[in-house]
C-alpha cells in the first residue's frame, strides 16, 4: 500500500550555472508542491502506516528549512534546480522516513520532479 502526505512552501531561488539571459539566472520564487510517498502494510493494531500526525511531524522541521527562504543559501542547495532539490529533501527525509519510496516535488503546477531515491 502507498500512502502519501502533501506540503506547500515558498522559496526563492537563481540557477547560478545557466547562461546569461536565462530567465532563471534571476532570483525569482515559486510555490512548491511537495507529495512524500511511504510504502508499507497496515500496522494490524492501529491500521495505519504510520499516523499523518507524526509523518508531518518528521516532515515540517524540513520543510520549514526551505519554506520563505533563499535556497542558493542552504548547504547543499548552491545550484537549486527542481531535481538537486528533490534529492536533497530525500535524504534530509530518509534517516527518519526508511518507509519513503517516493517523493514527488511540483516547481509549478505543470512542472515537477519524482524522486525514488535512485
Amino acid at each position: 500500500m502507498l500512502l502519501y502526505k502533501e506540503f506547500t512552501f515558498d522559496s526563492a531561488h537563481f540557477l547560478p550555472n545557466v547562461p546569461d539571459g536565462h530567465k532563471c539566472k534571476n532570483i525569482h520564487g515559486h510555490t512548491y508542491r511537495l507529495r512524500v510517498w511511504l510504502k508499507g502494510k497496515p500496522d494490524p493494531q492501529f491500521g495505519w502506516i504510520i499516523d499523518f500526525a507524526e509523518l508531518k511531524k518528521i516532515i515540517k522541521p524540513v520543510v520549514t528549512q526551505l519554506d520563505h527562504k533563499l535556497m542558493n543559501d542552504i548547504p547543499g542547495l548552491e545550484n537549486p534546480t527542481c531535481e538537486l532539490i528533490a534529492v536533497w529533501i530525500w535524504d534530509q527525509l530518509k534517516p527518519a522516513l526508511p518507509a519513503m519510496h517516493r517523493i514527488e516535488l511540483h516547481e509549478t503546477p505543470t512542472s515537477g520532479v519524482i524522486y525514488e531515491g535512485e
